[in-house]
């Protein structure tokens, strides 16, 4: 059980690094309003072109303090709780553009995944 957290930790992180470092310009079957990159996502969703760097910045955030957290567990909390805001508004954005649920997925599980984190830290 005591590897669970840091697991969950890992797949957060690394999966939140993984979509804003290496794929952002890249096409995904998930992204909300059929956009091809990240940018366009927000755009499609709405959302001025400024809250692309903001969120940018506080999902990159919320990674590093998750992956951070794996050696200094009180840097856990924030980063689980920061993500957990971030991924409720990024499942809210879907359904307000009315995209299929199928899209909302990654979203949800991370979301979940920071519940479970909180819970068991």
């Amino acid at each position: 059980m005591e590897y669970v957290a840091p697991a969950i930790q890992l797949i957060l992180g690394l999966g939140i690094l993984n979509v804003w470092l290496l794929r952002r310009t890249k096409v995904t079957a998930y992204r909300g309003g059929g956009s091809p990159t990240l940018r366009e996502e927000f755009r499609a969703y709405g959302l001025p072109d400024f809250f692309y760097y903001i969120i940018g910045v506080l999902k990159l955030t919320a990674a590093t303090l998750l992956l951070a957290g794996i050696f200094f567990e009180n840097l856990v909390e924030i980063g689980a709780l920061l993500l957990a805001v971030l991924m409720a508004g990024a499942f809210a954005m879907h359904l307000k553009i009315r995209d299929p649920l199928i899209k909302a997925v990654p979203s949800v599980a991370l979301l979940l995944l920071c519940i479970v984190l909180l819970i068991i830290k």
